[in-house]
């Protein structure tokens, strides 16, 4: 699919007509409706659709300039669009609305041409995108994995290239994580840049309309036609534009939990590297306030906010709701003024907290999410997993910056990684300039249509190698070779005293050296059954390999070490086999 600028390029110089890219972008939407149905919750018709082209055409041919000429978007479904119902993804809630929001109108004044309402976590309430009675949309590259929320549909959309741009919402980082996992550039405005008339809200004094985009070029061009003043909007203002320098703070490594996700570990250092290659400082900074700060949206007076946005459905039909949404939004009700203006007092301290952080360091650059899970997973532990999207997210809109999250790189399952930068109510067009220098990492990966086969990567050190006597135990598996390297220069290899076939232990010591490995790709129920036949005293571990990623390997228990041989010195076993 084409950017946003492309479209309107064509369109507008008569390379295409507004009239054909809408039959495209149909012809799109239904085709991954045969993969992701519950991306949408409601669809203009075709006819409905290409009159709307059509009347673009015709503003173009009346001498019109349209930013955003022909180009078709999506709004997730708490954004008010005339025509179609705005449900928050709560049937029992929908109402007609009489006038699009002011985001949306801003759009198709400028050409764009709304395709639909787009999933979401119910009333915008999770990070995860399983909480709506419309189904679970998923990774776009690997469907056993969360989309991400609250803003789930419209990632998809966007990140399954039915149309390139979308229209989010941001309280938490609903407007950051899908993209980071849909390999997206997700612009959250500081409050109030962007109008938020005709949102439903989430928590009202919080939240932000966001653009998802393939690109930041695509961001840059939504918020040129978007930003704004509105007088309708009371939490709208007028903002000069902050410039943001070079120095980039980085939490402590202590403030860096993975939560066991060793691959976002290592795109995350990688993404460092790159930054400093592209002439930027990183601080280590202590952002224990920012942490501190987050827990007021979920476990402080703020989730009354949310409360008080249903308040009446919430009362009259608490059976409307999803059974988490209902959980959350239920602890607001016992929520007292005392406990509110404490809760204003702590945010306070927090806010003064990051201005003396702001003196430190130009912007923070931080994972968007340190890790992610499969929809099962999720399902099984909704609100704790949920949380740990939210590490880097919930204290943003809480303590006023304005955020961008790019596209880092991808894991081997080809869900995104991605890193957001933070910095001071203001910074929105300087946030953008650093997503227009960022580089994209690699190439996106192809889209899970169905049938994917999960695999995982085995380091074999001795005998199964290539040509070793257990190698067979590898090829019945159907495992495929990816390389021989070497591990990091922090193992021992010993020959196993009395083992038949002869085999090694491999031992991490920071004192030790770097060890020869062959790597193999192999899928995950065969892994299984591969671990199964592994006799004592080895065991499968983590391996860490000489570039610092991380794969599963062999290992040795310490009785392993009895009477064996250490081999280090040969650098691999091949070498120990050759010697004798």
């Amino acid at each position: 699919m084409k950017t946003a600028r492309a479209i309107a390029h064509d369109v507008r110089s008569g390379a295409a007509t507004a009239l054909e890219v809408a039959e495209e972008a149909l012809a799109r939407a239904a085709a991954y409706d045969a993969v992701q149905p519950q991306a949408w919750i409601s669809r203009f018709g075709a006819e409905a659709v290409l009159a709307a082209a059509r009347a673009v055409d015709a503003r173009i041919a009346a001498g019109e300039v349209l930013p955003l000429a022909g180009v078709p978007f999506a709004v997730k479904d708490n954004i008010d669009v005339v025509g179609l119902p705005t449900t928050a993804a709560c049937p029992a809630f929908a109402y007609d609305p009489v006038a699009n929001a002011f985001t949306v109108q801003r759009m198709i004044d400028a050409g764009a041409i709304c395709l639909g309402k787009t999933n979401l976590d119910q009333f915008a309430t999770g990070l995860n995108g399983t909480r709506s009675p419309y189904g679970a949309p998923r990774c776009v590259a690997n469907l056993d994995y969360v989309s991400g929320g609250s803003s789930s549909g419209s990632a998809v959309v966007v990140g399954a290239g039915v149309v390139p741009l979308a229209l989010g919402t941001d309280t938490a980082g609903s407007g950051r994580v899908p993209a980071a996992f849909n390999g997206l550039v997700g612009l959250k405005p500081t409050k109030g840049r962007w109008s938020t008339s005709g949102l439903t809200p989430a928590c009202r004094s919080l939240d932000c309309i966001t653009v998802f985009a393939l690109d930041a070029e695509d961001a840059a061009l939504a918020d040129s036609v978007i930003a704004g003043f509105d007088l309708a909007d009371a939490y709208s203002r007028e903002l000069a534009d902050l410039p943001v320098g070079k120095v980039l703070g980085v939490p402590l490594p202590a403030q860096r939990p993975w939560f066991g996700d060793l691959e976002a570990e290592y795109l995350y250092a990688r993404a460092l590297e790159r930054l400093e290659a592209q002439g930027y400082a990183l601080v280590e900074v202590d952002i224990a306030p920012l942490l501190e700060a987050a827990k007021l949206l979920y476990s402080g007076p703020w989730v009354a906010e949310r409360t008080a946005a249903v308040e009446d459905l919430l009362r009259g039909d608490p059976g409307a709701f999803d059974p988490t949404v209902r959980e959350i939004v239920e602890g607001g009700t016992g929520v007292s003024a005392i406990e509110a203006f404490r809760g204003q007092y702590q945010l306070m301290d927090y806010a003064r907290a990051a201005q003396l952080l702001w003196r430190e360091v130009d912007a923070l650059a931080v994972p968007t999410s340190p890790v992610i899970y499969r929809v099962r997973e999720m399902l099984a532990n909704p609100v704790a997993l949920n949380s740990h999207f939210g590490t880097y997210t919930n204290f943003v809109n809480l303590l006023d910056m304005a955020a961008i999250a790019v596209p880092a790189g991808y894991r081997r399952n080809g869900t995104g990684f991605g890193i957001s930068l933070f910095a001071p109510a203001g910074s929105d067009r300087a946030l953008i300039d650093f997503a227009l220098d960022w580089a994209h990492p690699g190439e996106r990966p192809t889209l899970d249509t169905g049938g994917k086969v999960e695999t995982t990567r085995l380091a074999v050190v001795g005998a199964h190698l290539e040509g070793m006597p257990l190698h067979w135990q590898l090829t019945s598996r159907g495992a495929k070779f990816v390389c021989a390297t070497e591990t990091a220069p922090s193992y021992r290899l010993f020959a196993m005293a009395d083992s038949v076939p002869p085999k090694p232990a491999l031992v991490f010591d920071e004192s030790g050296g770097a060890i020869k490995v062959e790597v193999y790709e192999i899928e995950i129920a065969a892994f299984g059954s591969f671990v199964v036949e592994v006799p004592p005293p080895l065991a499968i571990g983590t391996v860490t390999l000489a570039d610092g990623s991380q794969v599963k390997g062999f290992v040795a228990e310490p009785r392993a070490l009895a009477g064996a041989e250490d081999i280090t010195a040969l650098g691999g076993w091949r070498a120990f086999i050759s010697r004798n």
